[in-house]
């Protein structure tokens, strides 16, 4: 697939080591990160782990962009059919990150519990370093125009207060009701862009009901308590 931006490009496994630090500080700077790893001193280190790890699996399964000074970056899975269970790959980040795992295989049970039936492009990560507003929007844009070319929407999650101020809601991103993490977290609101200029039928629903569900993760199940919607 090629990239139509001057200085957006498709990463590689060489990009690893320059961009899991742009992941995991801006996953570490925000209150997921603080719920996910509550211990601030070994915070850095848990979330470049998870970073590194996410990058892998993006590359392998999905689709890893940035930029040519490496100041941004996204991952993202193309969900034409549902997708696959997650059982496989939470034994590896449990053999990575060890007694902080259980936390990171919740966030993804919640998240994969109510990921969107249509057909659609998750971005599944976006991360910026400070001050580099526009490599992120290029990196957005240049994959939204393959979306828009397919007539498929795309949908993300966004931890904030006021989602409707953000980068994603000024290209086209509309918040739905969130998912309140437990126990205590903050909120993930989602994200649905529609296609532009329309395409194939369907939407995510502003409200979710999160069915009971379980996430395999060390030979027993964690559940997935329902989300609360405004």
């Amino acid at each position: 697939m090629k990239l139509m931006d001057t200085g957006v490009r498709r990463a590689t496994g060489e990009d690893v080591a320059a961009l899991a630090p742009v992941i995991a500080d801006t996953l570490a700077a925000g209150r997921l990160g603080a719920w996910l790893v509550p211990d601030a001193a070994e915070r850095p280190g848990v979330v470049r782990r998870y970073a590194q790890f996410a990058l892998r699996r993006g590359l392998a399964h999905g689709q890893v962009d940035t930029t040519d000074d490496r100041s941004a970056v996204t991952v993202w899975y193309p969900r034409l059919e549902p997708a696959p269970p997650a059982a496989e790959w939470m034994y590896d980040l449990h053999s990575l990150l060890g007694p902080h795992a259980a936390r990171f295989a919740l966030l993804h049970a919640y998240v994969d519990a109510v990921l969107p039936h249509t057909p659609h492009h998750y971005l599944a990560h976006l991360a910026v370093c400070p001050g580099q507003g526009a490599a992120g929007e290029a990196l957005l844009a240049s994959y939204h125009r393959v979306a828009d070319a397919a007539g498929l929407p795309s949908y993300a999650e966004v931890c904030s207060d006021r989602p409707r101020d953000g980068l994603l809601t000024r290209l086209g991103y509309e918040p739905r009701s969130p998912i309140l993490l437990e126990p205590g977290g903050p909120a993930l609101w989602r994200m649905w862009r529609p296609p532009s200029g329309g395409g194939r039928p369907g939407g995510l629903p502003r409200r979710v009901r999160l069915h009971r569900t379980a996430t395999p993760f060390r030979g027993r199940a964690i559940p997935a308590t329902p989300p609360r919607s405004p």
